[in-house]
């Protein structure tokens, strides 16, 4: 992922989170999982900023949004536990892919808030990328 990429859907999403007049840390992260940018927004909660950074790498190491992950980490699911591998993962919404002409090329993570704005500045972000960029 390419750093005006990865700037211009911080930007979005930072952007998205004024709009809802919450305070939000923004991990983006290349399809290595490595941090490539980072927003903690004035006064967003500390204990965030790592879950952020693990729901980006999370949605980047298994290609899926955090929520989907959740769903099959349930117990009697078929990933129940998986939560626990590769040093913690988050597995509740907020973490999404971000692909580029179909290929994998980082993702997003967000929290700070409710699980279900952590999802509406992601979604929000990756959405207007792939509008602008013609992703769709």
């Amino acid at each position: 992922m390419r750093n005006t990429e990865a700037f211009f859907i911080l930007k979005e999403g930072i952007g998205k989170s004024t709009e809802l007049g919450v305070k939000m840390n923004i991990a983006i992260v290349d399809a290595g999982g490595n941090l490539v940018m980072f927003e903690r927004m004035d006064d967003a909660w500390l204990g965030s900023i790592d879950i952020a950074i693990k729901k980006a790498k999370t949605a980047v190491m298994f290609n899926m949004e955090t929520e989907a992950i959740g769903a099959l980490s349930q117990p009697g699911e078929s990933l129940y536990g998986i939560e626990h591998s590769n040093s913690g993962l988050i597995t509740f919404p907020g973490g999404i892919p971000i692909h580029v002409d179909g290929k994998l090329c980082g993702a997003i993570g967000v929290s700070g808030d409710s699980v279900e704005n952590d999802k509406l500045v992601a979604e929000f972000a990756v959405n207007t990328f792939n509008t602008k960029m013609g992703n769709l």
